[in-house]
């Protein structure tokens, strides 16, 4: 038996999990989720619809990208898109706590301002492929609701969107000059951090036609990138970079994150630790209140979301795995990229996600 991915084309995650797969040779089938696998295989799974999900060939279901790619790196052993190297991994592991949970500001801005009518017709498309196009787009229009209802609780807004649309567009000029030297973030292998960009800027921002069209215009480059990494030539080839090097080119959009991303994580531990404290042993929401953040030289308020917690403390359990010369080589990178946030960042109680949901360890 194969194994099954339930996802979607348009879905960003879905994007994340499928170029990785496909990348390390996974033998698998994407079926698109109707409402009878919804209803008997999802829900009753996982507790709520969300995608992707595998069902292994053994009927074992995973559910959250960095789940998935970590179970098959161990099944299937062969190459890695973890570098090996200390200053390398955990740049890739940073880019993918970035990737995952900060660039859906611009995908979810692009995808619902500029390309919302073409989005609700590919969710009808997608949910229901043999029926009338009127069906179609009530169909999508009903899916629809959920995500565009996402937008504001983000904090894109009349007053973001400019922001928003600055720091996007210098991001994909810095990653136009890296992809300018090299085929991905570290060398001509992708990596962990690579998985982490591709969800956003292939499932929305290359796909969507309007958002595409931005991109191709402004960064072939990167343009290019995404369809090496949804399209790979050579699965399991490649190298990372000698001497544990992070490219030069790469230190604009790590300064990005550190600039943009860290102090509204910094914000969102903060009130996490107050609401822990207050609430002892209870289920942990998705958002705990509404935190600031600053982007493309403008402020405005989003949802602070625990899991992006999750995703960075990854990262910051690698850097607390090291010692002597291999921590002083990731410190001295924090360092350079405006990072020191990260040094002693004050995570309030560790996290892990047991079950398909995320739980105070």
């Amino acid at each position: 038996m194969t194994h099954v991915m339930y996802g979607s084309p348009a879905s960003l995650f879905s994007g994340k999990a499928r170029a990785y797969l496909d990348w390390k040779g996974v033998d698998y089938r994407e079926v698109s989720p109707n409402l009878q696998i919804r209803n008997e295989v999802i829900v009753p799974a996982v507790g709520r619809m969300i995608i992707p999900v595998i069902e292994l060939d053994n009927g074992t279901i995973l559910q959250d990208t960095s789940i998935i790619i970590d179970h098959f790196e161990t099944a299937e052993g062969g190459p890695s898109v973890y570098p090996r190297t200390p200053r390398q991994r955990f740049a890739a592991l940073l880019l993918e706590c970035f990737g995952d949970e900060w660039l859906v500001l611009p995908a979810m801005h692009y995808r619902w301002n500029y390309n919302e009518e073409w989005i609700l017709e590919e969710f009808g498309r997608n949910m229901m492929p043999d029926a009338p196009r009127e069906q179609q787009l009530a169909a999508g229009t009903m899916i629809g609701q959920q995500f565009r209802g996402f937008v504001p609780v983000l904090g894109i807004n009349e007053a973001t969107i400019p922001g928003i649309e600055a720091s996007y567009e210098a991001l994909l000029a810095d990653l136009d000059a890296h992809f300018a030297k090299h085929p991905f973030l570290f060398g001509s292998r992708p990596s962990i951090g690579d998985y982490g960009l591709i969800g956003p800027l292939y499932a929305h921002l290359y796909r969507d036609p309007a958002s595409g069209e931005i991109m191709e215009r402004l960064a072939p480059r990167v343009a290019e990138w995404v369809e090496r990494m949804v399209k790979p030539s050579e699965p399991l080839s490649g190298e990372f970079l000698s001497d544990d090097a992070v490219p030069d080119t790469l230190i604009p959009v790590l300064k990005r994150m550190m600039r943009e991303h860290v102090p509204f994580l910094t914000e969102t531990a903060r009130m996490f630790g107050e609401w822990h404290a207050a609430n002892p042993g209870a289920e942990i929401p998705r958002a705990v209140g509404m935190a600031p953040f600053t982007t493309g030289g403008v402020s405005g308020e989003g949802a602070a979301r625990v899991f992006s917690l999750w995703m960075l403390q990854r990262a910051l359990d690698y850097l607390a795995s090291l010692e002597g010369d291999e921590r002083a080589a990731c410190e001295a990178l924090l360092k350079d990229m405006g990072g020191e946030a990260l040094i002693d960042f004050g995570m309030p109680a560790r996290l892990a996600y047991e079950d398909h949901t995320l739980v105070v360890a």
